[in-house]
């Protein structure tokens, strides 16, 4: 639990959709210090209830954020979008540098190979459909929604698609069946729904964390291959690992500012 710098409250935007925005989340309530607000962007149907007032829906842009910080006074901008949100972490940059608002980003760390893993990595999405057999295969998709489009390159192949929210497929996709699930998930049940379904290529996004790391374990568990996509890069900016290290920031920034009279 963070302790409440005297002073103002220190009025924070917490751009959210992550299980670390939502354990941010409810530390920050507790705060008498602070005053929060979580942004989501919609994307999710049902989102999980979060300890914050939560405003829903986009910006307009990297003018848009930096509009809205500016006419809401905030202090601090607090980015715990999931890794693959390049956009909006861009616009978050942009935002906080064209306004002169801070901005921390809590950047979780990425998977990274082990023994047993048999892993090919690529930079785009595109790429890592691209590059699965011209045989047809039983492949288990992790991509999300905004990648089933992607999954038309190569349509003759058996997709498992795995998202949140169900959705229609592409009618290309005639192969192709769907699973709506929330994470976090377990190395068994995975290992189980690949055999299950006899599959022989996992596509996946490397978002690090736990909550999704069960399908990279159970992938290693059966000699699956993993066409593994590299996160995007973005500009420089103050990031930290967890959410403990994000309160110890929003911490010390707090004093300081107090300490400032500010």
């Amino acid at each position: 639990m963070m302790t409440a710098a005297p002073g103002r409250r220190l009025r924070i935007l917490l751009l959210g959709g992550t299980t670390e925005a939502s354990a941010l989340a409810e530390r920050l309530a507790r705060d008498a210090g602070i005053a929060a607000t979580l942004s989501l962007a919609g994307r999710t149907a049902n989102p999980a209830a979060a300890a914050l007032s939560v405003r829903v829906g986009g910006f307009g842009g990297a003018e848009g954020l930096a509009d809205y910080l500016r006419r809401e006074n905030i202090d601090l901008l607090l980015d715990a979008t999931h890794p693959f949100a390049a956009r909006i972490s861009a616009n978050a940059i942009a935002a906080t540098t064209a306004s002169g608002i801070s901005l921390l980003a809590i950047e979780r760390p990425p998977w990274m190979r082990v023994p047993g893993d048999d892993w090919i990595e690529y930079d785009r999405v595109a790429e890592a459909v691209s590059a699965l057999p011209d045989e047809p295969q039983h492949v288990f998709s992790a991509l999300g929604r905004q990648a089933i489009d992607a999954l038309r390159i190569a349509p003759h192949h058996r997709y498992v698609i795995r998202v949140v929210d169900p959705l229609e497929l592409p009618k290309e996709l005639a192969h192709a069946s769907l699973i709506t699930a929330r994470g976090p998930f377990r190395t068994e049940d995975d290992a189980n729904l690949f055999e299950d379904h006899n599959i022989r290529y996992v596509l996946a996004k490397n978002a690090g964390g736990s909550a999704a790391y069960a399908k990279i374990e159970a992938a290693r568990r059966l000699g699956i291959k993993v066409h593994m996509v590299r996160r995007p890069a973005l500009p420089p900016r103050t990031t930290v690992p967890s959410v403990d290290d994000a309160l110890r920031w929003i911490a010390d920034y707090h004093r300081s500012r107090s300490d400032l009279g500010v």
